[in-house]
């Protein structure tokens, strides 16, 4: 599996020099809408292609060739703390092929200038995610030895925008987005992780959603985002992390108390169980524009 993964990367790099005069890419990884958008733009001229008849020619090498050049992009994203897509692939855990199925594409078009042909083509992160969510059933989450008394929530929202301390390290970071994030206390017990979604619903939707603090303060009676109030209710737990974890610091950190809020009541357990958690982030975190 490493030497076909090597291959491919060869092959990558050489249809990049081949139409590196030729082609343009642009793009951008969107966290809160857990898509990756890419355009890759065809010069006729440049690619020697001449309108009306070889426009057939142009749309079908977009089609069937370039997708594959969003492939380096998509191998960068973080699947979780310790591994992005290519890891995953070069341990044979995904197919490349896995992600290529779940490209969506719009016909090809010409620019208005008619010198160029483009594509443009969109990743669902969600549906990336859930050819990784293995598990036929949600690991059982204990109550804590001594639960504390808590009020029953609808949804967990919790606010991690700040450069915050990364754990084990004299250092400090803004916390990063990944696939399958996990949510630790601060005495470093595991309080959510994948194995806990109900598979279904990881696989529908996902384990958290990103958002930003915009999504949280709107000036509307819940003074949240409508489709936010969908995922966590009106009445959400809201909880400030403390921390980050991880090799990439993806895993926000909450305080002991705030654990206990959620792991003392099954109502709330069941939250963490049917991924009920929005995650809010420092905006530069949610997007990434590629190239």
């Amino acid at each position: 599996m490493i030497k076909k993964a090597a291959l491919f990367l060869c092959l990558i790099s050489l249809c990049l020099t081949l139409h590196a005069q030729e082609i343009t890419i642009s793009g951008a990884l969107e966290w809160e809408r857990m898509e990756f958008n890419a355009t890759i733009t065809l010069n006729l001229q440049k690619a020697g292609i001449k309108l009306p008849a070889g426009r057939s020619e142009a749309e079908a090498l977009l089609e069937d060739e370039l997708p594959e050049l969003i492939r380096p992009f998509i191998n960068e994203i973080q699947a979780d703390s310790s591994s992005t897509i290519a890891d995953l692939i070069n341990r044979g855990e995904l197919s490349p092929e896995a992600f290529m199925g779940k490209i969506r594409s719009l016909p090809p078009a010409l620019t208005p200038d008619l010198i160029s042909v483009f594509g443009k083509y969109t990743i669902n992160l969600t549906g990336l995610s859930a050819e990784l969510i293995r598990h036929s059933r949600a690991q059982r989450i204990s109550a804590p030895f001594i639960p504390t008394p808590v009020r029953d929530y609808t949804g967990i929202i919790i606010i991690a925008d700040e450069n915050l301390p990364v754990h084990g390290r004299a250092a400090s970071s803004f916390l990063q987005p990944c696939l399958f994030p996990k949510i630790w206390d601060n005495d470093m017990n595991l309080v959510f992780e994948r194995n806990m979604i109900e598979p279904q619903i990881g696989r529908n939707k996902g384990l958290v959603r990103y958002i930003s603090r915009e999504n949280i303060y709107r000036a509307v009676p819940s003074a949240m985002d409508e489709e936010l109030v969908k995922l966590v209710g009106d009445n959400p737990l809201r909880i400030m992390a403390h921390g980050i974890f991880g090799a990439v610091p993806t895993d926000p950190i909450i305080d002991k108390e705030d654990a206990l809020l959620i792991l003392s009541s099954e109502n709330n357990r069941r939250l963490l169980t049917e991924g009920r958690i929005a995650i809010v982030l420092d905006k530069k975190e949610l997007s990434k524009t590629v190239p």
